[in-house]
């Protein structure tokens, strides 16, 4: 039976990588909205993890608290099989930019499947924050839209004050998932807005969406579609959408589809040498961000006058420039992202590509077993990525007496996790840095000068700043070790 899973999570900052859950909240509801049941999860603080300084004031979560519930190998395996029930719909908002994709790397690490929940046993995802941007654009009276300092604001915690969708403080988990839900009833009284903006969520309605829109002419690539992409990014100055030019789908991404923006004047600057300066293209995978709308005059009159002259001048421009226009549709078809070397194992997820059928196998024989067949099973994994995965899982989640071959390599890792140098830090699949102990403190002291803080939040410092200089063994600025505290 289809179900929503209306789900938010409080982390221990925003690196989708190395960040983990400390806090998961779910109500799960009927196709009309109507709750089936609601779960919370709190998630123990893992040793290696450094709190961001900024998250910790945002969703003021204590280290002490942090230190209760769950292992987070337990945590994940419930969030796991949440996700997972047959015919589930997970949604929440923002979920599919942050949450989602965030999930899917505690998955990977923890090994279990991480794409599973998209598309297995009739499950699939939404996101309400399009959903609201679709219904400001046209069904505005269904909401009050709060303004903050004259300037409109999509953050559900203004969403839910001016229209008393929950009460308690925003950012706890229980809290958002509440507002989500109450957000979604109140979209749903829009019934046939409602089904209308929920199909763009599944992929063969999104497919078939998109290629009814009218081909405006042909080049080299494809039948080149005009549409309105709405996506958040966007923001309200664009009217969360502008207008695009389908080009293709992406070669090493064959389930992406490309979108070239039709409305920046730089456009007709392009050049052979000056196309990733000069054009932007936006990704598309069926069923996901963003909703492409037809260039229909009740979507298209959003458009200034201004904007539509452009995109009427960048059109001509495309047409009367047709090896140029090749070379931009070649160079976005052929763009792949720059591999990074020396990736950590647990940012590899895309990088490394999918399992092999034996080693997902052996990942579901891992969780069914005990903790002593789980150390066995270990040196099991032949590709090495994989048993360091689980080497660490266990060293983690389960620390007491495991064998010297397990807890060495966990020690590496945790040298590399507050190195001498910060540039040595590990690096994420964006190539983005793993925050270190000393760059925490710093954020710390930056937090106390510079922010408007109430005596919580500095009581939230000043523990996080303890609990690091406990934890770990912290480097000073010039890259010695300055103290050992604790260890």
């Amino acid at each position: 039976m289809a179900s929503y899973l209306f789900y938010d999570i409080e982390t221990t900052g925003l690196n989708k990588a190395f960040d983990q859950v400390l806090q998961f909240a779910a109500i799960r509801t009927d196709m009309k909205l109507q709750e089936i049941d609601r779960h919370l999860i709190g998630v123990k603080l893992r040793p290696d993890v450094i709190p961001s300084p900024l998250a910790t004031i945002t969703h003021r979560i204590a280290i002490t608290q942090s230190k209760q519930g769950l292992n987070e190998f337990e945590a994940i395996k419930q969030i796991h099989q949440l996700m997972n029930q047959p015919g589930t719909i997970s949604l929440g908002y923002n979920t599919l930019t942050f949450d989602d994709e965030l999930l899917r790397f505690c998955f990977h690490r923890n090994l279990l499947p991480p794409y599973t929940h998209q598309y297995n046993q009739g499950c699939r995802r939404m996101d309400m924050l399009p959903i609201t941007n679709m219904y400001y654009l046209y069904k505005r009276e269904s909401l009050n839209w709060p303004e903050i300092e004259g300037k409109l604001s999509l953050r559900l915690e203004h969403l839910s004050t001016a229209n008393h969708l929950a009460t308690g403080m925003a950012h706890n988990a229980l809290v958002d998932v509440e507002a989500t839900v109450e957000l979604a009833r109140r979209f749903y009284s829009e019934t046939k807005m409602w089904h209308y903006v929920t199909d763009y969520f599944d992929k063969e309605s999104d497919r078939q969406r998109l290629e009814e829109i009218p081909i405006n002419f042909h080049s080299i690539a494809c039948s080149n579609r005009v549409g309105l992409m709405v996506s958040n990014e966007l923001g309200s100055v664009n009217q969360y959408q502008v207008p695009v030019l389908l080009i293709g789908n992406s070669i090493p991404y064959k389930n992406q589809t490309l979108w070239l923006r039709l409305d920046l004047p730089q456009l007709r600057e392009t050049t052979p040498d000056n196309i990733p300066e000069t054009t932007w293209v936006m990704r598309k995978k069926q069923g996901e961000l963003g909703i492409v709308l037809p260039p229909h005059e009740r979507y298209w009159r959003y458009l200034s006058p201004e904007r539509q002259a452009i995109v009427e001048e960048n059109q001509d421009w495309l047409q009367s420039h047709t090896q140029l226009f090749h070379k931009i549709i070649c160079y976005h078809r052929e763009f792949s992202y720059p591999w990074i070397p020396d990736l950590d194992i647990e940012a590899a997820l895309y990088q490394n590509g999918f399992l092999s059928e034996q080693e997902q196998a052996l990942c579901h024989q891992f969780h069914a077993a005990s903790l002593a067949e789980q150390i066995k099973l270990v040196t099991q994994f032949e590709n090495i990525a994989m048993r360091q995965l689980a080497s660490r899982l266990l060293c983690r989640n389960y620390p007491d007496n495991l064998p010297k071959m397990l807890t060495q390599d966990f020690a590496d890792y945790w040298r590399r996790i507050n190195p001498q140098n910060e540039a040595e830090a590990l690096r994420d699949y964006k190539n983005q840095p793993r925050l270190t102990p000393l760059q925490a403190l710093n954020e710390i002291a930056q937090l106390r000068s510079q922010a408007h803080l109430d005596n919580q939040q500095l009581n939230l410092l000043t523990e996080l700043e303890d609990y690091i200089k406990t934890q770990f063994s912290v480097p000073s600025c010039e890259g010695e070790k300055s103290r050992l505290w604790g260890r």
